[in-house]
C-alpha cells in the first residue's frame, strides 16, 4: 500500500490570513471526516471556504489519483494560509479628507495523503466464491 497525495487551492478569499490561520490550525494534522465536522460547526467566516478547499482537496485525491483509495485513511499532510492580493480603498475622515487602508485577501492551499485499497488476492476471491 503506498499513500497517495493530492493538493487545492483556495485563492481571493475575503477573509485576513491572521483570521483564517485560526481556523485552519483547528483542522491540521487531522482525518478529512474529522475536519469536515469540525468546520461545520465553527461559528468562523473563514471555515466555509477551508472546508470547501479540504473538500476539492480531497475530490481531487479520489477522482484524480488513478488508484482506488480508502475514504477513511484519507488527513490532512498540510494546510497553509498566505496573504493574496491587497485592493486599496479609502474611508472618508473628517474635514474632507480621505484616509487609505487595504482589503487584505488569503490563499488557503490544503494537502491531503490516502492510502490505497488493499487489493483482493486471488486465493480470497475464490474462496469467496466457494461459499457462495
Amino acid at each position: 500500500m503506498t499513500t497517495k497525495f493530492a493538493h487545492a487551492y483556495a485563492k481571493g478569499i475575503e477573509c485576513q490570513p491572521r483570521k483564517a490561520n485560526v481556523v485552519a490550525s483547528l483542522v491540521r494534522d487531522r482525518y478529512v471526516a474529522d475536519a469536515i465536522v469540525i468546520l461545520e460547526h465553527t461559528p468562523r467566516r473563514a471555515a466555509r471556504p477551508i472546508l470547501k478547499a479540504i473538500e476539492s482537496a480531497k475530490a481531487n485525491l479520489i477522482n484524480n489519483s488513478g488508484v482506488s483509495i480508502d475514504p477513511k485513511t484519507i488527513r490532512i499532510a498540510r494546510i497553509s494560509v498566505t496573504a493574496g492580493t491587497r485592493m486599496r480603498r479609502y474611508v472618508p475622515a473628517s474635514r474632507g479628507r480621505a484616509l487609505p487602508f487595504e482589503k487584505i485577501r488569503s490563499n488557503i492551499f490544503v494537502e491531503v495523503a490516502g492510502e490505497e485499497k488493499a487489493k483482493k488476492a486471488a486465493k480470497e476471491k475464490a474462496a469467496e466464491k466457494e461459499k457462495k
